[in-house]
């Protein structure tokens, strides 16, 4: 499997290049075609909710949908396909930073729970413990 960096999945979601937007959904048809995927590591994802926030304005349902809509794709594997999905769901539910919710579910999946924080927001989830 190989992996794809945070500028290809944000050719494809924002289309800003027409010529590298094309190129990354012909890739993903052919993708498809030959029944087989990319993967997703967990920093790109990290990284494509700060782009879609900071560069491209994208409001925090937008940014939701696009990771729901990647989500969807055959050819998109995700590291913690599981966390990506309970990101979205929990995300729908609290104003948490999107980056914190991912942080403290990670640290759950991996049994580091709470995650100590200064930040007031994100100890308002189960997921944080202000210290």
């Amino acid at each position: 499997m190989t992996a794809i960096d945070t500028n290809v999945i944000i050719r494809f979601l924002v289309n800003n290049d027409a010529q590298q937007a094309a190129t990354v959904r012909e890739l993903f048809e052919t993708a498809e075609k030959n029944k087989e995927s990319f993967l997703i590591p967990i920093p790109v994802v990290l990284e494509t909710i700060w782009v879609l926030s900071a560069v491209y304005d994208c409001t925090r349902d937008d940014i939701l949908e696009a990771l729901e809509h990647l989500l969807m794709l055959p050819v998109i594997k995700f590291e913690a396909q599981d966390r990506v999905y309970q990101l979205c769901k929990e995300a729908r539910h609290t104003s948490v930073d999107l980056a914190d919710i991912l942080i403290g579910l990670t640290a759950s999946d991996l049994g580091a729970s709470p995650v100590l924080t200064f930040d007031k927001t994100a100890a308002r989830t189960n997921l944080f413990e202000l210290l």
